[in-house]
């Protein structure tokens, strides 16, 4: 096999600390390589020494660093320029922080066809269009005018995706490139991937989802604390791992593992019908929080744009109700509407069966401390000048004067020592971070969570170490969950009951088991179908 890459004893330092030691690892022409690992383990540093990208304070040294038979092992500032885009693609997990928020996205494509190629400005306009309807954007004549900040995540990550495959570069980089899809797109995205590769395009995927290395990696390397500590062909290694670290990576995989223990009985998960007698009525775990005929519209180019249209669920005490969809199906508007962050053109939300939603702000602020929110980006949730006890003072002060918790309380329950009181949440790991993010949550006593993709930033063992908390904490504190995720297999392993929404409209509901062993409308079974699994790769 003709290597596209070369690299031996590849090292990187910040000051006195090492991070990356002695790679040496090669990938081909139309091969997947996959590195993998916990989150600091060094894999991002490595993807970013290859593009001369490690960092202004970094020493990078190689015996040997070739792409596509060219010596980059002591590469100018110059010679990384003409490589980048026309040789190497890169695609990074934060896309937001990637694009150009004061350019279109199109132009922001087109300039690299005009920088490296030769084709002539409609040329390249009908290309952008094509590469952005490879990667599934919708309308992709209207996607190409917008900014990166009028764009979801998951749109984002495929306009980032089309930037990098821009010029059909021989090597990709490709860092957690689907981490913030849902399924759907994630497979559209792994296929293109695939298609890419079988033009003989070698790839270097970074991922922390083994089930997406699993479908396209033809090998994967294992690192731990800046090295490899194993290595093999995806199906070796994944289904006879010699190591126990890689074991741990494997077996925190949530995906096709249902919940272990319901916290609620499957036949008290909805709520009695009036038809029976209110002593069994009694009997069922009452309905803490409801929403009814839930509606929300936008204004749009074409016309009005109906986000939510009719949303209605409930949620018992101590349950988890998974929300699940796509990108753009209403998930997080149906979360803000919950937590009276957006006003709904039509509907109610209820709070023990008393008005929540219809309140007046100042009439409601007493009872916002029964809901609480984890979001995904905990760091853009925290003010970043205050430190995590500042955060959680704020937030204790919150919850009644004769039943609060202190910061060390809170720092325990969620599994933090005391010395992170100290540190501003920039300083902290991802998980970590997380793990403040639910501390501040429970601080006003809660009974309902509002989880709206609290482990998808997260590598696989963390995020089994915050699910396995969230599971505690629920059974600790009878807390309620909606549990917002386009993850099938963490909706699945935390979820007592489902609801699947399509076009802001929910075309399906029950308990998890049956739900995804049995999917009634077929847009549910094509989210099942299309979610990734560990298995041999395509």
């Amino acid at each position: 096999m003709t290597h596209i890459l070369d690299v031996d004893q590849l090292t990187v330092s910040f000051g006195d600390t090492t991070v990356v030691r002695d790679l040496s690892f090669a990938i081909g022409q139309g091969e997947c390589v996959a590195i993998v690992g916990e989150s600091g383990s060094g894999k991002s540093v490595t993807a970013r020494a290859l593009l001369g990208l490690a960092g202004r304070d970094s020493q990078v040294s190689a015996s040997m660093l070739t792409l596509s038979g060219r010596d980059l092992a002591r590469a100018t500032e110059r010679d990384w320029r003409g490589v980048r885009g026309s040789r190497v693609g890169l695609v990074l997990q934060d896309a937001l922080g990637s694009l150009d928020p004061l350019r279109p996205i199109g132009r922001e494509i087109g300039d690299a066809l005009r920088l490296h190629s030769r084709l002539s400005a409609e040329q390249a306009r009908t290309r952008v269009i094509e590469l952005l309807t490879l990667v599934g954007m919708p309308d992709p004549e209207r996607a190409m005018s917008q900014r990166s900040g009028e764009l979801s995540g998951g749109l984002r990550q495929r306009a980032l995706i089309a930037a990098a495959i821009a010029l059909d570069p021989p090597f990709l980089i490709a860092d957690e490139p689907t981490t913030a899809l849902d399924v759907t797109i994630q497979a559209r995205i792994l296929d293109l991937l695939a298609s890419i590769k079988d033009r003989g395009t070698g790839i270097l995927l970074i991922s922390h989802d083994l089930a997406v290395v699993s479908a396209i990696a033809d090998r994967v390397l294992v690192m731990k604390d800046g090295r490899f500590v194993e290595t093999g062909d995806t199906r070796t290694l994944l289904e006879n791992p010699r190591e126990e670290y890689t074991r741990r990576l494997i077996a925190a995989v949530p995906t096709d593992k249902p919940r272990r223990t319901p916290l609620v009985p499957s036949e008290t998960m909805a709520p009695a019908p009036k038809t029976v007698p209110m002593a069994v009525q009694d009997a069922s775990p009452p309905v803490v929080l409801s929403a009814s005929g839930l509606v929300k519209t936008y204004r749009a180019p074409a016309g009005r744009f109906r986000a939510v249209d009719d949303v209605s669920l409930h949620l018992v005490r101590g349950e988890t109700l998974g929300l699940v969809g796509e990108s753009g199906s209403g998930k997080t508007t149906v979360a803000r509407l919950i937590l009276a962050l957006t006003d709904a053109d039509a509907g109610d939300v209820l709070l023990d069966e008393e008005p929540f939603s219809a309140l007046r702000e100042r009439e409601r602020r007493p009872f916002r401390r029964r809901i609480g929110a984890i979001y995904q980006d905990s760091l853009s949730s925290f003010d970043p000048r205050l430190t995590v006890r500042r955060i959680l003072d704020d937030a204790v002060a919150l919850a009644p004067p004769d039943d609060r918790s202190t910061v060390g309380e809170l720092l325990d329950a969620v599994g933090l020592p005391q010395s992170v009181a100290t540190t501003r949440p920039l300083y902290l790991s991802g998980g970590q971070r997380q793990r403040v993010s639910i501390a501040r949550a429970l601080a006003s006593r809660p009974e309902i969570l509002i989880c709206d993709e609290p482990v998808s930033a997260l590598d696989v063992t963390v995020q089994a170490q915050v699910l396995d908390l969230l599971d505690r904490l629920q059974a600790e504190r009878g807390l309620s969950y909606l549990f917002i995720s386009h993850d099938l297999g963490v909706i699945r392993h935390m979820s007592d009951r489902v609801a699947v929404m399509k076009d802001g409209r929910i075309v399906e509901t029950g308990h998890a088991t049956r739900v995804f062993d049995d999917p009634q409308h077929p847009y549910t079974a094509r989210l099942i179908a299309d979610a990734p699994r560990l298995a041999a790769p395509r």
